[in-house]
């Protein structure tokens, strides 16, 4: 594969999803412009004894490797990628770990570890079985964060001139470990719905969710006469330093994130034209981020408008900076800015220009998606239109 000189301008030219609204984007996209959330009761394993018994999970039983193949393959069939150069480009890939490891021996713990899992998972029973991506394979576990971290990660490689292309995938669906230790930890809303940014939130629900996206070098693109979906502009990672599991209350390591991926994409707060906000549905977070936006846009946190599709397809988890990667993309290429469900009334501690009652029609020329996780991690994605 050819390495090339950077820096240089990073796109997006595949995109592939799955979500609580079903397989693609044609799903998603009804989904999100419906703006009915996708919360029913979990059926794919006993909730018997849990405060809460809601998700935003697909009917049955979805295998995630199957759906991370179908997920990879489609994104380089949209990117043009031919065998050669699926063969050429490495798999970032963000997953939860096994769940099987709470269960083994402890002799045994080892080889069920995250990163034993993912590698498994891309060996010959998984995704490296059945799709001719043979230049490696990168394991991100870092909750929320893990998606949205390994494509930072690949455009600041390709910008560098590392690399020609990256292949960027996560995926987590609804599982009876993750459901209890949420559900026991009294994180899960127990109304039924995720209300971001709402006085009256009561927490988060998870969700299905799987996605990948090819991340490439514009000159490359170009060279094979493929159409970039969007430029992958600036991209932003900084943490709290605070709490085990709490924001800082200033959102200061997120309004450092939001800033370096303005200031690297040269723009300044007023080109922005919609943030899809982390707004996982909890007190702490909501107000964080919140002020995190006044911190890092000024006088533009006031008037930019701003939604949390978590309100919709709920918390994917490892999954999810890719899967609101994805509806970021299609709220820049459509201009319908998907809306904040689940609102109530409004918090003297979010003053945000939320995007309510249905989508709203736009033409940004920029878009921001955001993320958080536990232990601190922040990281800030901005899509630029192609």
């Amino acid at each position: 594969m050819t390495v090339r000189r950077g820096p240089g301008e990073v796109v997006l030219t595949g995109a592939a999803v799955l979500s609580a609204f079903g397989r693609g984007m044609t799903a998603l996209a009804d989904g999100l412009d419906a703006g009915t959330p996708a919360f029913q009761p979990v059926d794919r394993f006993d909730v018997t004894g849990r405060r809460v018994g809601v998700a935003a999970a697909m009917p049955g039983s979805p295998v995630l490797a199957d759906e991370l193949v179908r997920v990879v393959d489609e994104a380089c069939d949209e990117a043009k990628l031919s065998t050669a150069e699926r063969a050429g480009a490495p798999l970032f890939l963000a997953l939860h770990g096994d769940p099987a490891l709470a269960r083994v021996a402890e002799a045994d713990r080892r080889r069920h570890s995250s990163t034993a899992f993912t590698a498994a998972l891309a060996g010959g029973t998984g995704l490296a079985g059945d799709l001719p991506l043979g230049a490696g394979i990168r394991a991100y576990t870092s909750a929320c964060v893990a998606a949205s971290t390994a494509v930072a990660d690949a455009a600041a490689a390709i910008a560098r001139g590392e690399l020609d292309r990256i292949v960027v995938a996560g995926g987590y669906l609804v599982d009876a470990d993750q459901f209890s230790l949420f559900d026991a930890g009294r994180a899960l809303s127990t109304d039924g719905q995720v209300r971001p940014f709402s006085d009256g939130r009561r927490g988060l629900l998870l969700g299905d969710g799987a996605g990948a996206v090819v991340v490439e070098s514009a000159t490359a693109a170009r060279e094979r006469g493929v159409p970039a979906l969007a430029r992958l502009a600036g991209w932003g990672r900084a943490g709290d330093a605070y709490h085990p599991c709490q924001p800082h209350p200033e959102g200061h390591g997120l309004a450092r994130a939001i800033t370096a991926a303005l200031q690297r994409a040269g723009i300044g707060a007023g080109d922005l034209g919609y943030v899809n906000a982390h707004g996982s549905g909890t007190a702490q977070s909501d107000a964080a981020e919140a002020t995190a936006l006044r911190t890092a846009l000024g006088e533009h946190a006031a008037t930019v408008p701003v939604s949390s599709t978590k309100s919709l397809h709920g918390q994917a988890l490892e999954a999810s900076g890719v899967l609101e990667l994805i509806v970021t993309l299609h709220a820049l290429r459509t201009g319908r800015l998907p809306v904040n469900a689940g609102f109530l009334a409004a918090d003297e501690h979010c003053p945000l220009n939320l995007v309510l009652d249905g989508f709203t029609a736009a033409t940004p020329s920029y878009a921001l998606s955001l993320n958080a996780a536990f232990g601190g991690a922040n990281t800030a994605l901005l899509v630029g239109s192609a």
